[in-house]
């Protein structure tokens, strides 16, 4: 039994993780500020939910905050550390690069710091396939030694990764940063693409496609991801970077027709030119996550697709 300190858990990722983590008996706090991003009741069903069968300690807390959350590490003492909490999505941070610097980066310090002061014997740091940006070789490997990412919130979670070594460095703090690749499931966050599409073509509206249709994610389902992530605890390291993805990029075309599939409903689509930010093509090289966590993905998209469908048929009129 470990005393885990989850912040962004009442979130898509965080929800899922927490769930696991009490099964495995594990003692959890989880913080999240409920913000505005998406809708704060979305969360509140999500933390119900993970109620309904175990109990854990939750605090609603903006990790920016330092006296607020150094009351939750005086309070509960955490020996493991699993900070998700951010502000997610490429397109947002270009609209306000300040809230995701202040969030992504100082609120990272935060807790670095905290856990440095308070004796956290381990750091996991969610990061983010967006740090690799557009300049990388494909797959996308942890020795990339010159990411360029080409947004806020890539460079906000390269930032995140640079500070976790410092801590690992200078302070002897273990830390452990996980590149998530396009998580999705059930309760993915409303504002990613498959949650997006599927509302509107349940709902007959048009779908914005921005570019030709032929970008292509390395999708990962959540219980993957989640597999990942547990996967830390186990390892004794100082510091190390993996990928979590799944290693079979699809294409934007080809996740619409399964979408359309598994609806049984024909999408409306209008083509756009391309945004700034987004990256055609994300496909994780997963050797080094295989070899040192045993990390292997095994839910194929059009599997995790349909259980996400299933999932949003039954609950899409509450998002």
């Amino acid at each position: 039994m470990t005393k885990i300190l989850l912040t962004g858990g009442a979130g898509f990722i965080g929800s899922h993780l927490a769930e696991r983590l009490i099964q495995q008996g594990h003692r959890l706090v989880l913080v999240d500020d409920l913000n505005d991003f998406y809708s704060p009741e979305t969360k509140r069903r999500n933390l119900k939910e993970i109620k309904a069968n175990a109990s854990f300690e939750f605090v609603q807390a903006d990790i920016c905050d330092q006296a607020a959350i150094e009351k939750v590490f005086e309070q509960y003492r955490p020996e493991v550390i699993i900070h998700l909490a951010a502000r997610a999505g490429v397109r947002p941070s270009l609209e306000q690069p300040f809230l995701y610097e202040r969030v992504n980066v100082h609120g990272t310090l935060v807790l670095l710091d905290l856990a440095r002061l308070y004796g956290v014997r381990k750091f996991v740091f969610a990061s983010s396939s967006s740090i690799y940006g557009i300049t990388s070789k494909t797959p996308f490997s942890e020795n990339e030694s010159d990411p360029n990412p080409i947004s806020p919130y890539g460079v906000t979670k390269l930032a995140g990764e640079k500070l976790c070594y410092v801590y690992s460095h200078v302070h002897h703090l273990p830390t452990i940063c996980l590149r998530f690749f396009t998580v999705y499931g059930p309760r993915q966050r409303p504002d990613l693409a498959i949650h997006k599409f599927a509302k509107l073509i349940e709902q007959g509206q048009e779908i914005s496609v921005f570019g030709d249709g032929t970008s292509f994610r390395d999708y990962t389902y959540i219980d993957d991801t989640v597999d990942g992530i547990l996967a830390t605890l186990e390892l004794q390291v100082p510091f190390e970077i993996f990928n979590l993805g799944n290693s079979n990029p699809v294409s934007l075309t080809e996740m619409i027709r399964l979408l359309e599939k598994h609806l049984g409903k024909k999408a409306q689509l209008q083509f756009k030119e391309s945004q700034p930010g987004d990256m055609p093509f994300t496909c994780a090289d997963l050797s080094k996550a295989k070899q040192r966590l045993g990390y292997r993905p095994k839910v194929p998209f059009e599997t995790g697709l349909s259980r996400f469908v299933a999932w949003f048929q039954q609950n899409h009129h509450k998002t």
